[in-house]
């Protein structure tokens, strides 16, 4: 049901994401807000990065995060209660088994999840069982096919390219972010809006050079280099040349760009 979570479980993930949410609070969540009394459903919370910021930005809503992961699980407690806040209850789930009644939330929040999944669109359809009639659902995803650098590197290309294979073999897709259109109409949702979020960075954004293009995107990329190894799927100079020239695309005269794509939906 579930595709192998191909960037791990260790803490140097776990940071990897604390980054990433840090770095894209405003770019990806800025439209983000729950009604006061709502009750929301976020679907695959992970160690809690983005529930955090749903929280903080929704503290009226009553949220409910679920994850399969119980070591996940307790990251976000954890994290929850760092930041003070209140208005979050945590339960272990699978997305393909939710323990809840039909009809049970008003809203669903995922992210950063889809892409791992085997079955994205049986997912979604497991989600919308969940969901008021009216209500909504939001998906963002990220798609490693819109990456994009100066200077320019096949070698980079090809680390990343490892990364997306090594993906699909586990079940997932790194590209998923161009298909929440056709699967949330597939899952029976209506009125989809889709709108693609640009990660852009120069040295004149230093804190998205740092927090996107080194300590997110290439710390993912580089994360996989053992098991592309053992895959064959690259040699150790290659993948280590490519790693190089992405980090080369943060220094001052370097460009990184990348999309994701939020989606919205109803019941």
């Amino acid at each position: 049901m579930t595709a192998h979570y191909v960037h791990g479980y260790g803490e140097r993930e776990a940071q990897r994401l604390q980054d990433q949410a840090r770095t894209l609070t405003e770019l990806l969540h800025s439209d983000t807000a729950y009604p006061e009394g709502s009750s929301v459903l976020e679907a695959g919370c992970g160690i809690g990065a983005q529930t955090v910021t749903l929280a903080s930005k929704s503290p009226g809503a009553c949220i409910t995060s679920v994850d399969i992961s119980e070591a996940s699980l307790a990251a976000a407690r954890k994290a929850v209660e760092s930041a003070d806040l209140s208005n979050v209850t945590f339960s272990r789930a699978d997305i393909f088994e939710l323990p809840f009644a039909p009809r049970s939330f008003d809203h669903v929040f995922v992210c950063f999840v889809l892409e791992h999944l085997a079955r994205p669109a049986d997912a979604l359809e497991a989600l919308r069982g969940v969901l008021k009639p009216g209500g909504t659902i939001t998906v963002i995803e990220g798609d490693h096919g819109s990456a994009y650098f100066h200077p320019d590197s096949g070698h980079a290309r090809k680390a990343i390219e490892c990364l997306v294979t090594l993906q699909a073999r586990a079940g997932g897709d790194a590209a998923i972010g161009r298909r929440l259109y056709p699967l949330l109409g597939e899952a029976g949702f209506e009125g989809v809006q889709v709108s693609p979020r640009m990660v852009y960075a120069d040295a004149s954004k230093p804190e998205r050079m740092e927090g996107f293009t080194r300590l997110t995107f290439t710390a993912m990329v580089e994360a996989v280099r053992e098991p592309a190894l053992v895959a064959g799927l690259i040699s150790a100079g290659e993948f280590d040349r490519g790693i190089a020239d992405l980090y080369r695309a943060a220094e001052e005269d370097g460009v990184f760009c990348y999309t994701f794509f939020k989606a919205r939906a109803v019941h």
